[in-house]
């Protein structure tokens, strides 16, 4: 059974555009997923990359017409300047981290919703209610917000060491303990691919 170490941001438009597939197939070819948020704005000066208003205006300009045209792709509203983006994505992640840590819902639906937030529906994800209601939609007791505060915040930083360990430098990144490594949402077929043994 493969399993994939799935590095992403709750700050990232690319990981919210990449949906439920990636959950969708590794139902599929019964593989398993462990979440692995991470601080994104802390990864870039460390593996050559730059937060968008440092980057080239070529750079920039490119991704204001990529995005919209995935987003187009994929059905998924966006918003491509969200009223609460960039926010603090510790509290999201450590909820993310927590929800995995206790089990019984979706953390797949949770990542999904929490990105949504930001980038379809204009809430701030930095914000305790909207972490809860995510919680809460996804299955997990809402109360995990506050009581998985000090893992969560090791496992953030720890998840950051592991990522610049394993050449992770963006997002959304899938590690698959084949060896093989996937960077970004429009890698997905590939990584089906991969996990049918056909790449």
């Amino acid at each position: 059974m493969a399993h994939i170490d799935y590095f992403f941001s709750t700050l990232s438009p690319y990981a919210y555009l990449a949906g439920k597939r990636l959950e969708e197939l590794t139902r599929r070819h019964g593989a398993k997923i462990t979440y692995k948020p991470f601080d994104i704005m802390s990864l870039f000066p460390r593996t050559g990359g730059a937060p968008v208003p440092q980057r080239h205006a070529s750079r920039v300009e490119y991704r204001a017409q990529e995005l919209p045209r995935q987003a187009r792709k994929v059905g998924l509203t966006l918003n491509m300047k969200p009223k609460y983006w960039p926010v603090n994505a510790a509290p999201s992640s450590y909820a993310i981290i927590a929800a995995q840590n206790a089990g019984g819902g979706d953390v797949g639906a949770l990542v999904h919703g929490l990105l949504r937030a930001s980038w379809g529906e204009e809430r701030d994800i930095s914000d305790e209610g909207v972490i809860r209601a995510s919680l809460t939609e996804a299955g997990f007791d809402p109360s995990l917000a506050d009581s998985g505060l000090l893992v969560g915040a090791e496992t953030y930083a720890a998840n950051l060491e592991e990522a610049v360990a394993q050449g992770v430098f963006g997002s959304p990144f899938y590690v698959v303990d084949s060896g093989q490594k996937f960077w970004g949402q429009d890698r997905l077929d590939d990584l089906d691919l991969h996990l049918a043994g056909k790449l």
